[in-house]
């Protein structure tokens, strides 16, 4: 029975050295106000981030742009991949009209043979590059157009407005919309003084 008390009695010891080591943990310190230096270092700091930010902001838009115009070079290649080949297959077309403009001026059965023949060869042909993307150009009555025509000379006309083409002198074409080759034509140009000609003449007939 009394070797029971010592061991009940040495229990509270314990507490003292609990003490003991929350007083040697120092407290964390209060958050003061930041001094000068640490201001401009903070502004710098931040100044840096947005400097970051907007460099991001303007890289992302320029991987974007890359990226459709990357797409849509890919689809121009697809769409103007035989463009070469009509360039090479357009001075045969070229070669079709004039035989069968020569067929039909020469007399006989045998030219009427030969203008048919060429002329299934010539809309076998238009047709397979019509399917392909190739378009004529219609340049005759049409207004000038740098842009799908090419002019060698100027005519005198009245029955063609000025500026507009007065005949026609070589086929264009384009690949869907761009232009392979433009039209070689001649380009109408009222004379000088025609109106005024016109007008006196209306006036003598009066």
């Amino acid at each position: 029975m009394s070797s029971d008390k010592p061991e009940e009695e040495a229990a509270p010891e314990a507490a003292p050295a609990e003490l003991e080591t929350s007083a040697e943990t120092p407290a964390p310190p209060d958050d003061g106000p930041l001094t000068p230096e640490q201001l401009v270092d903070l502004k710098a700091r931040a100044a840096k981030a947005d400097d970051h930010w907007e460099r991001l902001l303007r890289t992302t838009a320029d991987f974007e742009n890359l990226k459709k115009r990357a797409v849509r070079d890919r689809q121009d290649a697809v769409r103007y991949a035989n463009e070469s080949l009509f360039t090479k297959l357009i001075p045969v077309l070229d070669n079709f009209d004039a035989a069968l403009a020569a067929a039909s001026a020469a007399p006989g059965g045998a030219a009427d043979s030969l203008r048919v023949g060429i002329q299934m060869i010539h809309a076998q042909l238009r047709g397979a590059l019509a399917d392909a993307g190739l378009e004529e150009v219609h340049a005759t009555g049409q207004a000038f157009d740098p842009n799908f025509h090419e002019a060698v000379s100027h005519q005198d006309s009245t029955e063609v407005p000025d500026g507009h083409v007065l005949q026609q002198l070589r086929k264009g074409y384009k690949l869907r919309d761009r232009l392979v080759r433009p039209a070689t034509v001649i380009v109408a140009r009222n004379p000088a003084g025609a109106g005024s000609a016109d007008a006196s003449q209306t006036d003598a007939a009066k």
